[in-house]
């Protein structure tokens, strides 16, 4: 063992004997134990590992440096420290409860999912420090959340919710940015009434539906109605139609016999007129005695046709 650690003594005896005592420093090795205990503190202090998804923000004695320290395992100064801050995705859920347009009561469930932009990590730690969320997220979040629910009426809420996550993911966008908090989307998860106003909902939508059902059942009449009608107009026109045809169909036939009749007569007329002309008192004395059976007649005309003598007498 090194001398530094033992110290020697010698001393007589009464028979004049040389004694050597050795005795050992306890306190340089309890100096030494320390000063190594000190000197790994220090080293291990000098040894820092930024996991991976996190920025290393670099301090000396409290002065917050310009540049970041990437993911690894990084020496500093024993002065030196480094804040980790998660530039990862994070999502957090956010439960308000706010007033419609109507001035209901509305209670709002939304989940937001954001990151930090590594290169202004250390302007957010300089700025806002480690407790970004609840300094400057959330009350930001509930503001812009209150702001777009304020514009809406209480109905369209639950029926436009994705156009609500969409304005409030506008508004909240630009005022996270000026943190170097970049938020990458908004969901709306549920949007709650108070009870009265849901009974008011269901009562109404119920008269809704009655009345839907009421309006279906005129209107299905009403079509039924006019379907009869139309058909009747149908029926009537084709029957019309049919008369006319029929009427007219008549007309021909009539006119058609009527020119039969016409030409059956001339021709009559004309076949008497050719019979005429053919006759000649002796082709008509001769059909005369032809005809005549052997019978005087019983009665002859004068001349004169004013008197007349009965042959039986």
């Amino acid at each position: 063992m090194s001398n530094f650690f033992r110290k020697t003594s010698t001393t007589t005896d009464s028979r004049g004997n040389v004694i050597t005592e050795t005795k050992f420093s306890y306190g340089k090795i309890i100096a030494l134990a320390a000063a190594v205990i000190i000197a790994a503190i220090l080293l291990l202090r000098m040894i820092v590992t930024v996991p991976t998804g996190y920025t290393g923000i670099l301090t000396t004695f409290g002065r917050v440096e310009p540049n970041t320290i990437d993911a690894g395992v990084h020496m500093i100064a024993p002065w030196q420290k480094v804040v980790k801050l998660d530039n990862r995705a994070q999502k957090v859920n956010v439960e308000t409860d706010t007033f419609s347009k109507d001035i209901q009561q509305v209670k709002v469930n939304l989940s937001v999912n954001f990151r930090i932009d590594q290169s202004t990590a250390q302007e957010l730690y300089k700025t806002v420090g480690v407790n970004y969320y609840d300094s400057v997220m959330l009350p930001r979040i509930l503001e812009n959340v209150k702001a777009v629910v304020a514009e809406y009426s209480a109905e369209n809420l639950v029926a436009k919710r994705g156009e609500l996550s969409d304005e409030i993911l506008s508004r909240l966008t630009d005022d996270a940015a000026a943190y170097g908090i970049n938020v990458i989307s908004i969901s709306v998860e549920d949007i709650d009434f108070t009870d009265e106003f849901t009974d008011a909902v269901e009562r109404k939508q119920v008269a809704t539906q009655n009345k839907l059902a009421a309006e279906t059942e005129q209107a299905q009449k009403t079509m039924e109605e006019k379907a009869a009608a139309d058909r009747a107009v149908i029926n009537a026109k084709a029957k019309a139609e049919q008369d006319i045809i029929a009427a007219n169909a008549e007309l021909e036939v009539t006119k058609i016999q009527a020119e039969a009749a016409l030409y059956a007569g001339e021709k009559e007329a004309e076949m008497n007129k050719r019979i005429a002309e053919s006759l000649t008192p002796q082709l008509i004395k001769y059909y005369y005695i032809k005809q005549w059976k052997g019978e005087l007649p019983k009665t002859v005309l004068g001349e004169s046709s004013s008197f007349m003598i009965n042959l039986d007498q």
